[in-house]
């Protein structure tokens, strides 16, 4: 019954973060807060399944390891977006 409460959940969450990445892309920061909910479900859904299985858990952290760079990468050009623009919004700079 664990497992399929997670594979609900999985599917709630990243439909909710999906949706919030396609309609809410005026700021840079949303975007980015979407993508690392995405990454969250999937990393719940690799919990929830090598929890099932019996596996360890050692591919998890390599995910985690992942997502933090991606993460910390999202950050850095975050601000420096703001220091050469001055705000974070996608109309105010071209994708040149």
């Amino acid at each position: 019954m664990m497992i399929y409460e997670g594979w609900i959940l999985f599917i709630y969450m990243f439909f909710i973060g999906n949706l919030i990445f396609v309609s809410k892309n005026k700021h840079l920061l949303i975007v980015l807060l979407s993508l690392e909910f995405i990454v969250l479900s999937i990393f719940f859904l690799f919990l929830v399944l090598l929890m099932y299985m019996d596996y360890d858990m050692y591919m998890l952290m390599i995910f985690l390891v992942f997502s933090v760079c991606e993460g910390s990468l999202g950050l850095s050009i975050l601000v420096s977006m703001i220091r050469s623009h001055g705000n974070d919004y996608f109309q105010s700079f071209s994708m040149l």
